[in-house]
């Protein structure tokens, strides 16, 4: 129980609730962002094969899915470099780990999102302290988050290892959502230039960004962290997503 309003619910144990987020959460991912490679290979397999990982906050009063978190066990050697490249990397480093039988020792977390409905409130807070909640219970000492900063689409130019050293006058991290962790507990390790890869077809990146992509090149689209590099002679698009690696001592919540 995390407040009188709301519960934790673990997909193991009301898998049905899931049912509704796609409709109640409706925008807080940017459409091209749910169609990354690695994603479209392990998603269905992630909540049959880790469901325990995966978990809501649900107001029972008002029977509203509030946010979500999902995640998976990792093996992790505790240094910067053992962080990987990001997001993909970890997903299927996850499922190649629990089939040689390597135990994991951090627990990676792969999205924590907020309905908009619900924005606002100071739910993330809440959802990175349950993740912390979930290491333990799992044995694991260490959250580690591949986190997509929010306002990065601001500057999509801009090297991710530059963006992830930005501070605010106050010595605070510059992006918002990298600033809101580090405040509970997070330390930033690094920028990842190629945190997630999403491919596609022309047709599919022009209606996934709702741009028109005439000739060959790298666009700035709406919402993306970096360009899109469009290939026209052989329809495709490839972006790779950059992203910020925080890591949280789940034992000290």
């Amino acid at each position: 129980m995390t407040s009188p309003r709301w519960t934790t619910v673990r997909h193991s144990e009301r898998p049905e609730l899931w049912d509704r987020i796609p409709e109640d959460f409706a925008g807080v991912v940017p459409e091209y962002n749910l169609h990354g490679d690695i994603g479209d290979l392990y998603w269905d397999r992630m909540f049959k094969e880790f469901p325990e990982y995966q978990f809501l906050l649900h107001d029972e009063e008002a029977d509203a899915v509030l946010g979500t978190g999902r995640s998976l066990p990792r093996a992790w050697d505790g240094t910067p470099a053992g962080l990987g490249n990001g997001l993909d990397e970890s997903i299927a480093a996850a499922f190649a780990e629990r089939e040689a039988g390597i135990a994991p020792t951090a627990l990676c977390a792969l999205g924590v999102e907020v309905s908009p409905a619900h924005q606002g409130r100071g739910l993330s807070k809440v959802l990175l302290r349950e993740l912390a909640v979930l290491a333990r219970s799992a044995g694991l000492d260490t959250v580690i988050v591949p986190v997509r900063p929010t306002h990065k689409e601001l500057y999509p130019t801009i090297p991710i290892e530059r963006y992830a050293a930005w501070t605010r006058e106050d010595g605070s991290p510059f992006d918002p959502w990298v600033r809101t962790q580090v405040k509970v507990g997070g330390v930033l390790a690094h920028g990842t230039a190629q945190s997630s890869r999403i491919t596609g077809t022309v047709a599919e990146w022009e209606s996934w960004t709702g741009l028109e992509f005439p000739e060959d090149g790298d666009y700035v689209f709406p919402h993306g962290l970096a360009p899109v590099h469009i290939d026209r002679a052989r329809d495709l698009g490839t972006y790779w997503e950059p992203g910020v690696w925080i890591t949280h001592d789940a034992r000290s919540d």
